[in-house]
């Protein structure tokens, strides 16, 4: 036996200048364990910045903490480094809804974050 890994995905605005704790409608289920977060650089900002993750209730960096996107399109993975580990391993009892904050008054840029978990893992 084991168990299914989900994903849900969210996209960040980068035109209109910088993100202070925006809600995204992503929520994950409580005990569940992150495995990776993914981000597609679908269009290059227009300088670089820095991204964090958070949710609404543990803070704005609970999941990634300052994460530079660069100002190149393509794929790139923070890693646990980037922070969040502690909540990477078992979001807790109840459900997370996530928060994104950039650090930049960026003018250009868009990307997609995919964030891979296995639910109801309950490692915590």
């Amino acid at each position: 036996t084991g168990q299914v890994v989900m994903s849900q995905t969210f996209a960040m605005d980068l035109s209109s200048g910088a993100l202070s704790a925006q809600e995204t409608d992503v929520v994950i289920p409580a005990n569940s364990q992150i495995i990776d977060c993914i981000f597609d650089v679908i269009t290059a900002a227009s300088g670089a910045t820095n991204i964090s993750i958070g949710d609404t209730v543990g803070g704005a960096a609970t999941i990634v903490n300052t994460f530079a996107s660069g100002t190149n399109a393509g794929r790139i993975r923070p890693t646990t480094q980037a922070g969040g580990a502690l909540a990477w391993e078992d979001v807790g009892s109840s459900d997370i809804k996530l928060t994104v904050t950039t650090s930049a008054a960026t003018s250009a840029g868009e990307i997609r974050v995919t964030i891979l978990y296995s639910q109801n893992t309950n490692l915590g």
